[in-house]
Order: structure tokens, then C-alpha cells, then sequence
């Protein structure tokens, strides 16, 4: 299975506020660190804000901060709300008539199982379990820290 990049932005910029916490996290931040195009995570941060995972505060000291908080954003919740359509081959999005053999296939099945599996275990694990090595984290992507003081100490 494959996830979109859609859903790969979301749970960069999820990791990223979290990792931040109180300190309110900007686009400009995000797209800087990951280094993905400003219309890219625009789109993200306005569909995790109408998902009710980013709360956005406008204006000159505006940002973002986590809606709830990362323990309760469950990461295979957040993969079922971005990608439209999990189905691997087009016979599991619920096209009837697909396939010629589809009432007598066993690899239909195979593959929903599969994706169930995909999506449990995703649903074992918060963004807070994502972002536990937080301090390491935080480093890499130099929050609290000068630009390139990460840098000057390698």
C-alpha cells in the first residue's frame, strides 16, 4: 500500500506542531524544514484544521497549535480522514462489475485484509508515540534553536 503525499505532509506537520507544544508552529517553519511548497502545505494545514487536528490562530503572532492533544490523535485516523481512497486495485473502492471475476475472488479479499492490517496497525499509535524521541526530533529540525546552531555543532 501506498500512501499519498497528501497524507505523508499531514503527518510531517502533525509531527511538527507536536514536537513545538505550546509554542505556536508557522507554514513558513514547516515549509522551510521539510523543505515542500507553501501551496502544499497550506492545503494540508486547511484540511487537518476542518479534520479538528490543527487549531489555526490568525494574524501577525498567528500559527498553529494541535486541536487535541497528540496522545488523543490517533495516526491511523488521521491516515483514513487524508487519503480518499485506500482501496490498493479498483476492485476494493467499490466499483461493482471491476473485474470479470470479482464474485469469486479470493485476492479481492486478500487485499482488504491486508489494508485492515495496514490500518490496525497504524491504530495502535498516537502522534504523541510519533514524536516521543521529541529532544532528537526537536534537534533535527532545529525548534528551539538558532538557524544553523545544528549545523555549526556537526
Amino acid at each position: 500500500m501506498r500512501l499519498t503525499l497528501h497524507t505523508d505532509y499531514a503527518l510531517r506537520v502533525l509531527m511538527y506542531v507536536a514536537i513545538k507544544g505550546e509554542a505556536l508552529a508557522t507554514i513558513a517553519e514547516i515549509v522551510d524544514q521539510f523543505a515542500i511548497s507553501k501551496g502544499h502545505v497550506m492545503k494540508v494545514v486547511h484540511r487537518l484544521g476542518q479534520k479538528g487536528y490543527l487549531r489555526t490562530i490568525r494574524g501577525k503572532y498567528g500559527g498553529l497549535r494541535l486541536a487535541p492533544k497528540a496522545q488523543e490523535i490517533n495516526v491511523g485516523a488521521v491516515v483514513r480522514d487524508m487519503e480518499e481512497e485506500l482501496g490498493v486495485l479498483g476492485c476494493l473502492q467499490g466499483e461493482e462489475g471491476y473485474c470479470r471475476i470479482e464474485k469469486g475472488c479470493i485476492l479481492r479479499g486478500a487485499l482488504r485484509e491486508a489494508t485492515d492490517a495496514f490500518l490496525a496497525t497504524l491504530d495502535r499509535y498516537t502522534l504523541e508515540d510519533l514524536v516521543r524521541p521529541r529532544r532528537a526530533l526537536g534537534r533535527l529540525l532545529e525548534i528551539g534553536e538558532p538557524r544553523g546552531a545544528l549545523n555549526e555543532r556537526l
